[in-house]
């Protein structure tokens, strides 16, 4: 494959062509497990009132023009999330979609500015169910492409084994020596000063006026990522509430929330949690992340108020995105994601 022609020039598309067959195959299949299981595919609209709310996602701003000429600002998601949790809302149970998203700053051999993301949620059920689903799929993805390994460059991750569950909190300690939840008070509020010195302890660079968020995120990029997901899927669970803004806190530590993400290979391929349903809680939220952004990138996003009205008729669910162009990626061995995309972005 000579990757400095255009993809769409016969030679580049007749080597592509095996691993994009893989991808329909692979989404056959967790199409055919997913209704096997009973749930409704469903279509979301990709234009909506705000991209999303956590502070370091970056949508694409775009235009409406009205019957009446006059201009609407609106956004490309970058997740079908709050377009389903009102689906839930009206009275759906389990629902899944394959969305095309769109997040900006984005570039590489793992990243694609527009890309696949597979969603589903169920409603009544814990989130750890969610975690059983994506090692289905990620089994599945394996055996459609004819591979005992799930491969990213030298690394290997069989997802036959038993996966490995760690809370971020242990990740942080074995992987890092970090005693990260030193960090957190009972209640939740972190504590920028304590995990300083614990970067510091260890050797790891960080800006004078990091946040508390920001070095977690210096931590895990560094020091714990690389080692999740080898030879076996690692499931990361129980991030610091701080971490996650759609979570629900467990019951009887608000320290932590129901949120995890699955790696393979050192590559996170989902992120899943059981759904915030306060809509006060999840406003305060909102405001938090898009403070803190316009702090850090001096931009923010609208909050969408259906959203939130919704969330109050929205019953207890577990919901989860997967990014299905990596999990190709690493069924097929494929170098970049752009190799396993019909029509890569420009």
């Amino acid at each position: 494959m000579n990757p400095s022609s255009p993809w769409w020039t016969p030679s580049r598309h007749a080597d592509r062509r095996p691993l994009l067959l893989t991808r329909n195959r692979i989404q056959a299949a967790i199409r055919g497990w997913l209704a096997g299981e009973g749930f409704t595919e469903v279509d979301p609209a990709a234009l909506a009132i705000s991209p999303g709310n956590e502070a370091h996602l970056h949508g694409f701003r775009t235009e409406a023009i009205g019957n009446d000429g006059m201009p609407r600002e609106m956004y490309l998601h970058t997740s079908p999330e709050f377009a389903m949790k009102k689906l839930l809302a009206a009275g759906e149970r389990r629902i899944h979609a394959f969305s095309h998203v769109w997040r900006n700053r984005e570039r590489g051999a793992l990243h694609s500015p527009e890309f696949t993301m597979l969603e589903w949620y169920r409603v009544g059920e814990g989130y750890e169910v969610l975690m059983a689903d994506t090692l289905a799929f990620l089994r599945l993805a394996a055996k459609e492409a004819g591979a005992s390994v799930l491969r990213f460059r030298d690394r290997t991750c069989d997802p036959f084994l038993e996966p490995e569950r760690l809370s971020v909190g242990e990740a942080f300690h074995v992987h890092a020596g970090v005693d990260l939840m030193a960090s957190i008070g009972a209640d939740g509020a972190t504590d920028a000063g304590r995990l300083r010195a614990e970067l510091d302890r260890i050797g790891v660079r960080r800006a004078a006026d990091d946040t508390w968020s920001d070095m977690l995120s210096r931590v895990l990029s560094e020091k714990v990522e690389p080692e999740l997901g080898q030879g076996r899927v690692t499931i990361l669970d129980r991030y610091p509430s701080a971490e996650a803004a759609l979570a629900r806190k467990v019951p009887g530590d608000a320290r932590v929330a129901e949120r995890f993400e699955v790696y393979a290979c050192g590559v996170e391929l989902a992120n899943g949690f059981g759904e915030l349903t306060d809509p006060e809680e999840q406003r305060r939220r909102f405001q938090a992340e898009m403070a803190e952004k316009a702090r850090v990138y001096g931009e923010s996003y609208p909050l969408d108020e259906d959203f939130l009205a919704a969330l109050a008729g929205m019953p207890p669910a577990a919901g989860i995105a997967m990014g299905f162009d990596r999990v190709v990626m690493l069924a097929a061995g494929a170098p970049r994601i752009d190799d396993v995309m019909w029509t890569p972005v420009p």
